[in-house]
């Protein structure tokens, strides 16, 4: 795991609370939603997101055995708000570094290189949807 757990519970407490402020319509970031394996509640958290000519690819900075994205392959589905358009994700895969990268901007590789980065998921997108992330806790 490329980024220690303390501060990935430092982000979801103080830094996510501010990034969703702005993920959902600044370039490179999204809000994606999903829905718990287990409490069926739906979640929501700021991200990093590169688009694709299929869909959607992210960079697992903290791996993959974080809760979203475990919910996200459990569930086979989420939803981003990308760019201020609620997008429907379907398919998610993990893939192999070399592709991850080649879907990033060079900068971006740059800095995941640097933090060891070495997880990506893509998922495709089904088309946009209402906004109605009614029930979004977190």
């Amino acid at each position: 795991m490329p980024i220690p757990r303390a501060i990935a519970r430092f982000n979801r407490y103080v830094t996510n609370p501010i990034a969703r402020s702005m993920a959902g319509w600044a370039p490179g970031f999204a809000i994606i939603y999903h829905q718990g394996r287990r409490t069926g509640k739906t979640y929501n958290i700021p991200i990093n997101t590169f688009k694709t000519d299929s869909g959607f690819m992210f960079a697992l900075t903290y791996g993959s055995d974080t809760d979203w994205v475990r919910n996200v392959l459990a569930t086979n589905r989420a939803r981003i708000k990308y760019r201020s358009r609620m997008i429907k994700l379907v398919a998610p895969q993990l893939v192999a570094t070399g592709r991850g990268m080649a879907a990033m901007p060079a900068l971006v590789r740059v800095i995941l290189r640097l933090l060891n980065v070495t997880e990506f998921m893509e998922m495709k997108a089904l088309g946009e949807e209402p906004e109605d992330p009614v029930g979004s806790d977190r």
